[in-house]
């Protein structure tokens, strides 16, 4: 009979491991061998400290000497250095219009560039008013110009799409 796995969060502690025997390491981190549950349990209390379930699916179960308090905050120690250098992808979006001035398109690139230097994704937003749904093209070439210049920092994640009024691409970085 397989042993269960933890109910509960976390590694099982002393009691809690019923099995007939495990095999334990002790403090010092040395092999003892496949002892009984109760040698084990005996073990742990003699030297003041706890009898933890390391690895609960092996035959038997590999269980250590050690305090599950100091454990249990190594543990929390870890996950939130994990979660320390975790970076959320955000979605950035740049709105331009078909007929954007050549400085004013200057001042978009420079801040897409700073987005994707920054690790977020970019969506280009080309916005068409009145009569310029009729001049699509230069739209077109707008949002090619901004893929090209981008190119060797970017790639397209979703290409120039066409909603109501609007063109719209998402760029993300390599």
């Amino acid at each position: 009979m397989p042993p269960s796995p933890p109910s509960r969060e976390g590694p099982r502690v002393n009691e809690e491991i019923r099995v007939p025997q495990v095999r334990l390491i002790d403090e010092n981190g040395e092999m003892l061998g496949v002892l009984s549950i109760r040698d084990a349990l005996y073990r742990a209390y003699q030297s003041g400290l706890d009898l933890l379930e390391i690895s609960p699916n092996a035959v038997p179960p590999v269980c250590k000497i050690t305090d599950y308090g100091k454990f249990k905050y190594e543990q929390q120690k870890k996950a939130n250095e994990a979660r320390k250098k975790q970076k959320v992808v955000e979605i950035k979006e740049i709105k331009v219009r078909p007929n954007i001035d050549d400085h004013d398109y200057d001042v978009k690139m420079k801040q897409a560039k700073s987005f994707i230097g920054e690790g977020d994704k970019v969506k280009v937003t080309l916005r068409f008013r009145g009569r310029e749904m009729a001049h699509q093209e230069l739209g077109v070439k707008l949002l090619e110009r901004i893929r090209t210049e981008l190119a060797e920092i970017v790639k397209v994640e979703s290409m120039p799409r066409l909603e109501n009024r609007q063109m719209i691409m998402v760029l993300a970085p390599k």
